[in-house]
């Protein structure tokens, strides 16, 4: 009987692990396996590779990723829905450069040449 009455605090004290800040691994898991599938879902409604998501998002587990994003695929087809257009650039892309400045930076070259001629000119006399 007194080791039933030891138990019992005993037992009360295990049941609040959470409170006490000590983590369940099933839980852990659970909500890791969930993060990557709502990051994979959400990657093919922005109409991201595969690949992309894996690159951006490389602490989540490829598994879960691809499996959200399989299944967001199949969703999106069933229901004829059209992806968004993503607003972050593709890792390692190059920005686009307007077509403004590509016309002006020829125009920069040769001014810089015939300014350097007559400070050549006046260093040699």
């Amino acid at each position: 009987m007194k080791r039933l009455l030891l138990a019992l605090p005993l037992l009360a004290a295990l049941s609040a692990c959470e409170q006490l800040g000590i983590d369940d691994p099933a839980k852990t898991a659970a909500l890791k396996e969930a993060e990557g599938k709502a990051i994979g879902s959400a990657c093919r409604h922005a109409m991201r590779a595969i690949e992309d998501c894996y690159v951006l998002n490389p602490k989540a587990q490829k598994a879960a990723i691809y499996a959200g994003w399989r299944e967001m695929d199949e969703y999106m087809r069933e229901n004829k829905l059209e992806g968004v257009a993503p607003v972050v650039p593709r890792p390692g892309a190059r920005p686009a450069q307007p077509a403004e400045e590509v016309v002006e930076k020829p125009a920069e070259k040769p001014a810089e040449k015939p300014a350097e001629k007559p400070a050549e000119k006046a260093k040699a006399h």
